[in-house]
């Protein structure tokens, strides 16, 4: 049973199980109000699973792509989250769980799968489709590009259908976590990506001050 977060998009936080399904799910879409409301809606999951955090087996979180200021807030949330409560962190690209979700519902083929990277940017994710157990197979990406520059299809594998996501489920950022530890797959690397630098950055050293 894990706890998962994802705020690559919005916020999303839910608890799943991997015989259970969905126990519960919050999200807030806003993208400017990550640290704001991650710790509400953790509590009200718990709350509405009914889980004490001693019955979770780790912590889930999607590391992107996303913005550097969004991303980081999930990520920090996780990772302090499983300290405090003594649990193992998992990650997933978050890409990987738009997509899983859409091949465990039964789609077939492949797709290109697109986030909001502000600045008039996409996020993108290229899969040629899934295996026997619906995890996507990734073969470009995560990448970042302008919209009128997306490839509409990924050589040698042509006929994406594209999919624009809103935000990334929390819910199926979990349940790629439980199906990924299931079939002995590896998880995603420690490094969030962020496919650039933060939109707000430190100065070299100190300002000057002149009367």
């Amino acid at each position: 049973m894990l706890l998962a977060i994802d705020t690559s998009a919005g916020t999303s936080v839910a608890v799943v199980d991997r015989e259970g399904g969905v126990l519960s799910e919050r999200s807030v879409e806003d993208t400017r109000r990550h640290a704001e409301v991650i710790g509400t809606l953790i509590r009200e999951c718990l709350d509405a699973a009914g889980i004490a955090i001693a019955r979770l087996s780790g912590v889930a979180v999607g590391m992107g792509p996303g913005p550097f200021t969004g991303l980081r807030v999930g990520i920090a949330a996780a990772n302090a989250f499983a300290f405090g409560a003594g649990k193992p962190v998992v990650r997933v690209v978050s890409h990987d769980a738009v997509a899983f979700a859409r091949y465990a519902a039964g789609e077939t083929g492949p797709l290109l799968v697109t986030t909001d990277a502000r600045r008039h940017e996409r996020y993108w994710s290229a899969y040629s489709g899934a295996d026997e157990f619906s995890l996507p197979i990734r073969v470009e990406g995560p990448g970042l590009d302008r919209p009128d520059h997306l490839p509409q299809g990924v050589t040698g594998h042509p006929g994406h259908r594209r999919v624009d996501a809103d935000w990334v489920s929390a819910a199926s950022v979990g349940l790629l976590a439980e199906t990924l530890y299931a079939h002995g797959r590896d998880f995603a690397g420690a490094e969030p990506l962020y496919l650039r630098s933060p939109d707000v950055t430190l100065s070299a050293g100190p300002k000057r001050v002149t009367a």
